[in-house]
């Protein structure tokens, strides 16, 4: 299949605009950069960003595959390794003291219910605040929604969820006017509070297909650094979608990732590792 051209504000708009027309989702789509595109100065001057795009082959390069027969390879022979240590601790039994053995045991018991409570009355007090505050903003910029929260003690997290029609209006460019609202719900429901809780504002699962997004961003990234074997500079993005970008790519046996620069310009570089 030929590569076809598609244009964007951003890599990212490219990507989905070629996945949209091509019908595919984005592990399937095999691209190139033309250009990253420009935002010029106070908007004069902006350039789109370019990408060529076709449906991956089935058939891959001889690269690709002998890659992964070297991954194969390789966990291959961790497995082989683990089965030999196993082996070898039923053979060998254990020299291990009562005492010692029990201990780990006691601390993944306290760590398995050390969780935070909030006082009833403090958590109804967050609730009240944070719905109050939503369904004033909401009101004033013309929508209704309803309003859902819900706190989960084991990841100290207050969760909001908001539901009814055209709720694109609050989600925003990548999710800028949702991320705004949750700052400053976030300030209202941590008024006074003695730990900071963290704050979830969401609608229509956006948080969740976001981070689909970003997660077939990094593999599609990480895939054009082997191999170009040149690092790659991904658009600025907020602390939050940066760490999602580091965790996919943790366990990546042949790149790394760093953040570079200031807030809110800071983004994310994948290089090979060395």
């Amino acid at each position: 299949m030929e590569y076809q051209e598609f244009f964007g504000k951003s890599i990212n708009d490219c990507i989905t605009e070629a996945c949209t027309t091509l019908g595919v989702p984005s592990d399937r789509l095999d691209y190139e950069v033309v250009s990253e595109g420009s935002v010029g100065f106070m908007g004069i001057g902006a350039k789109k960003a370019v990408i060529n795009a076709r449906i991956k082959d089935e058939n891959a390069s001889a690269e690709v595959k002998a890659e992964a027969k070297e991954e194969k390879k390789e966990a291959a022979k961790e497995t082989a390794k683990e089965a030999v240590k196993e082996t070898v601790k039923e053979e060998k039994p254990a020299k291990t003291e009562p005492k010692k053995a029990d201990a780990p045991k006691a601390n993944k018991e306290e760590k398995a219910v050390k969780v935070k409570i909030i006082p009833e009355d403090e958590l109804n007090r967050m609730k009240t605040d944070a719905s109050k505050f939503l369904t004033d903003v909401l009101s004033s910029m013309g929508i209704t929604a309803q309003v859902t929260c819900d706190y989960v003690p084991e990841d100290y997290t207050f969760n909001i969820d908001l539901k009814g029609d055209d709720m694109g209006v609050l989600i925003g460019r990548r999710g800028q006017t949702l991320d705004s609202l949750q700052y400053l719900v976030s300030l209202i429901v941590n008024k006074g509070t003695a730990e900071y809780v963290r704050v979830k504002v969401d609608t229509e699962n956006y948080r969740s297909r976001r981070k689909d997004t970003l997660e077939n961003l990094a593999k599609n990234m990480a895939f054009k650094v082997k191999r170009t074997r040149r690092p790659v500079s991904l658009e600025p993005m907020n602390p939050y979608e940066r760490r999602i970008i580091h965790s996919a790519l943790q366990n990546d046996r042949y790149v790394t990732t760093h953040s570079e620069g200031d807030e809110p310009f800071r983004k994310v570089i994948i290089t090979l590792k060395k």
